[in-house]
């Protein structure tokens, strides 16, 4: 039987740190859990956010009877179990085996995949990157070499929309029209064009090359690299190559990317069928939210689930007659369903008294703010790690020990913050004001 192994959580480095780490990979897994103040905290990896009805079932049930009740979904469409006792590491890990949801102990923790929620589904992408994420995720967890990636590496699967392409992977796929795809390292625009259909095993040898590299520098991720992106991708394209792989020419490309995910709605496309995009407020899910979720993916769907690394849920496979009439039953239960809804852009990190580290309990403060509507998202954070915070363009709330500091973050360029005392009027004004500016 696996146990769990309780360590404390390392800390990220501020952002634009890319100097060797000096200490362990202590990032959660299912078999080593992070002891929070709400109890312990398991993290489980689901590849490209796909989950069946049944696996979703089982994650529902271990919340229920070993956590707090909620599921807690994370900005990589992973979902994490809090509130877990000390002692439930073996029978946690038992019943994720049995789901389907541990495939390999060794490789759990770098089974962190992306995928575009949407992909197949709308008609927009270039191609369906169902096939890369099965094929990607098999090779991982079939390889001795893989498991030595660190819990935060990062594979990227973009189906040529540029949405999850804006998330910074340190390997990312994006499918291209004519049936290539440009494989980029880090989140240099410089990007390397190589056959579809070795997409797969082209994203393994540049994670076996950055391990490489790596060895003895103390990286997790590329921007850890003492050679950055550049060497590490000139090393990737003489070694696919070596291997025959098509011809790879690099290539400067203005890629078009976009830090939205799917709006909350019904999503339709070239096909007879539909899909439901749902908003988790704060991401956190309740026992009659999961259940409505997955009743409606076995029987009215085709009994599959999409998570969504902006802490959302895609339901395929409804028909499209049926669609507004299913989501608006969603929508009953609490889950965003349309843009209207005040929790509309919204988002957490745990806050007190999940985290000792965060000065507020900022879920709280949020949902007393979540009248403070505009078409900017906003992100609340208890301290200045910002754990889970979104990329592109957001309006930036961090608790201070007197106060909040808000700022306008667009891509790299954060603007100059506005401190803001206690003061629960004040701050949703102060917010409000912010999600309305651009410029």
């Amino acid at each position: 039987m696996l146990a769990a192994m309780p360590r404390p959580a390392t800390s990220p480095s501020p952002p634009g740190d890319a100097s060797p780490r000096d200490r362990g990979d202590a990032c959660p897994g299912t078999l080593r859990l992070h002891r929070a103040d709400d109890g312990a905290l398991a993290r489980v990896r689901v590849p490209g956010g796909l989950l069946t009805a049944v696996q979703a079932d089982a994650l529902g049930a271990l919340a229920g009877s070993l956590g707090d009740g909620e599921l807690h979904l994370t900005s990589r469409g992973n979902v994490q179990l809090r509130g877990l006792g000390p002692d439930c590491g073996g029978e946690l890990a038992d019943r994720l085996g049995e789901a389907g949801l541990l495939p390999s102990a060794r490789h759990e923790r770098i089974r962190n995949i992306v995928a575009s929620p949407l992909s197949g589904l709308d008609g927009r992408g270039a191609r369906d990157v169902g096939p890369w994420l099965s094929a990607l995720d098999a090779l991982l967890c079939a390889g001795d070499r893989t498991a030595g990636l660190s819990g935060r590496f990062l594979f990227v699967l973009d189906d040529g929309r540029g949405d999850v392409d804006a998330l910074g992977g340190d390997v990312t796929l994006l499918a291209q029209d004519d049936g290539t795809a440009l494989l980029r390292i880090g989140t240099a625009r410089t990007a390397v064009r190589i056959p579809g259909a070795q997409a797969p095993q082209a994203a393994l040898l540049a994670a076996g090359t950055f391990l490489d590299q790596a060895s003895g520098t103390g990286a997790w991720r590329v921007s850890d690299l003492p050679g950055g992106a550049g060497s590490l991708l000139d090393e990737v394209v003489r070694r696919l190559r070596a291997t025959g792989t098509g011809t790879t020419s690099t290539e400067d490309r203005a890629c078009p990317r976009s830090s939205d995910g799917p709006a909350p709605g019904v999503v339709t496309g070239p096909h007879d069928g539909a899909a439901l995009s749902v908003g988790i407020p704060l991401g956190r899910v309740g026992p009659a939210q999961w259940r409505s979720l997955t009743d409606t993916a076995r029987h009215r769907g085709r009994g599959e689930l999409r998570l969504t690394p902006w802490r959302g849920v895609v339901v395929p496979g409804v028909e499209r007659r049926r669609a507004a009439g299913l989501l608006d039953d969603l929508g009953a239960t609490g889950l965003v369903v349309g843009p209207g809804s005040p929790w509309a852009g919204v988002g957490a990190c745990i806050g007190r008294p999940g985290c000792a580290k965060s000065l507020a309990d900022v879920r709280a403060q949020a949902a007393d703010a979540v009248g403070a509507v505009g078409p900017l998202p906003v992100y609340w954070s208890g301290c200045e790690r910002r754990c889970g915070h979104p990329r592109g363009e957001w309006v930036d709330v961090v608790a201070t020990s007197d106060g909040h500091r808000i700022s306008l973050v667009r891509g790299e360029v954060r603007d100059a913050p506005v401190s803001v005392p206690d003061s629960p009027g004040g701050l949703a004004a102060a917010v409000a004001a912010a999600r309305r500016a651009r410029g």
